[in-house]
């Protein structure tokens, strides 16, 4: 599965995430992790849209970046119990994300060093 697309269908997790979290009258945390989480998706397509490589690699760093607030909200929930259902499943796809992210980010990084060097 692509990124563009994993990242879109986690986010449609978080959305019913966030509406669980709501119905049990948690604001804060529900709503900073709905920006966060939703954030990746929003970066990764306009990464798709990239005029040059280094903002490619802005998105997807930025996307990286907010994958990672998205993890930490997810660690909050899952610790403090605020809800009754476990947040392995969002944590493992947050995981993987990340995982995707982070090779796509290092790569890129790579080849405009490398394309630097040669010209």
């Amino acid at each position: 599965m692509l990124i563009q697309e994993r990242s879109f269908e986690f986010a449609l997790k978080i959305i019913k995430l966030y509406n669980i979290l709501v119905k049990n009258n948690e604001f804060v945390i529900s709503k900073q992790l709905l920006k966060s989480a939703t954030s990746i998706w929003a970066n990764v397509e306009e990464a798709s849209a990239w005029q040059t490589k280094k903002d490619f690699h802005s998105k997807m760093a930025i996307a990286s970046k907010e994958a990672r607030e998205t993890r930490y909200r997810l660690r909050l929930l899952d610790k403090s119990s605020i809800l009754d259902i476990t947040m392995k499943e969002y944590l493992d796809e947050i995981e993987e994300i990340i995982k995707i992210l982070t090779k796509i980010v290092k790569t890129t990084n790579e080849n405009i060093k490398k394309t630097n060097k040669i010209t």
